[in-house]
């Protein structure tokens, strides 16, 4: 099951964040989450949560 960790505010930042998470070997999807708005979900398996909300931390603060 795939569960929102992020709601990344352009394409670029998703992309960002999801080639990010990806090089440290996590699996993760985005999707717009509205398309009048150019928000992205950023999705991942709901069983790397926490070890994903820690490494996304350090990408958003670094």
């Amino acid at each position: 099951m795939w569960t929102v960790i992020y709601i990344a505010p352009t394409a670029k930042v998703a992309d960002m964040i999801q080639a990010k998470l990806t090089e440290e070997g996590f699996l993760v999807k985005s999707r717009p989450v509205n398309l009048s708005k150019q928000q992205f979900e950023i999705l991942v398996p709901s069983g790397e949560l926490e070890e994903v909300q820690e490494v996304l931390n350090s990408i958003l603060h670094p």
